[in-house]
């Protein structure tokens, strides 16, 4: 479900009218979350570890307003009540697709859900991306410790889905950190907003994502 949002009252309304007509309203941000307790525990419980960051990701742009504002090719603003994930998947030719996830508040529920359409999208040949923009646009380089990242755009068309980087984790002294990049474009949110989704992410990550079963 979606609805118009009405700019009028909106405290960033001069921020919007300002940046929606850049012809790069786009900024990126990169920092390192820490990813030990999700990793270990990933291990002990036999989960998958990107399944669960990706959770982790999802759920904490879900609580933010601003992560679910799409503006549209007329201009106008629309609020979803919940944004799914379009990760990349990374097929055996060393070529990529694109998937769709729903987004989930019981993790076993999505992770399910993460391997089928990881599966599925790893036996087709074809790159299909979404026509709907109530998604995040998710991509792991595991090969890579990057410090920064850009992203393919086009500018003959107005987008503002959010884009999500991860990288290769690393250890530095007892924690293992992983990078992970934010991009958004600046019509629709600011740096305070990808600092807020910075905190909420990790947050997310130190917290059990299995819970045990009550009899």
């Amino acid at each position: 479900m979606s609805k118009v949002f009405n700019i009028e009252n909106w405290k960033r309304k001069e921020h919007f009218l300002f940046f929606k007509d850049f012809e790069e309203p786009f900024f990126g941000v990169t920092f390192n979350a820490d990813v030990s307790d999700l990793y270990n525990r990933s291990k002990k419980e036999g989960f998958s570890f990107y399944s669960g960051y990706l959770f982790c990701a999802l759920k904490a742009a879900n609580e933010i307003m601003e992560f679910r504002l799409r503006l549209r090719p007329d201009d106008s603003l629309v609020l979803h009540d919940s944004i799914g994930a379009s990760p990349t998947v990374h097929r055996p030719d060393n070529t990529f697709g694109f998937s769709y996830l729903d987004y989930h508040p019981d993790f076993l529920v999505f992770a399910e859900m993460a391997q089928k359409e990881s599966e599925k999208t790893k036996k087709d040949h074809h790159l299909v991306p979404s026509s709907d923009d109530d998604t995040i646009h998710f991509t792991a380089l595991p090969w890579i410790q990057f410090t920064s990242i850009s992203h393919a755009r086009s500018f003959g068309r107005r987008e503002s889905i959010p884009k999500i980087a991860f990288g290769k984790f690393f250890d530095e002294g007892s924690k293992k950190l992983m990078p992970v990049s934010v991009h958004a474009n600046h019509a629709v949110m600011d740096g305070y907003h990808v600092g807020l989704f910075a905190e909420k992410f990790q947050e997310y990550l130190n917290q059990k994502l299995v819970k045990k079963k009550t009899t």
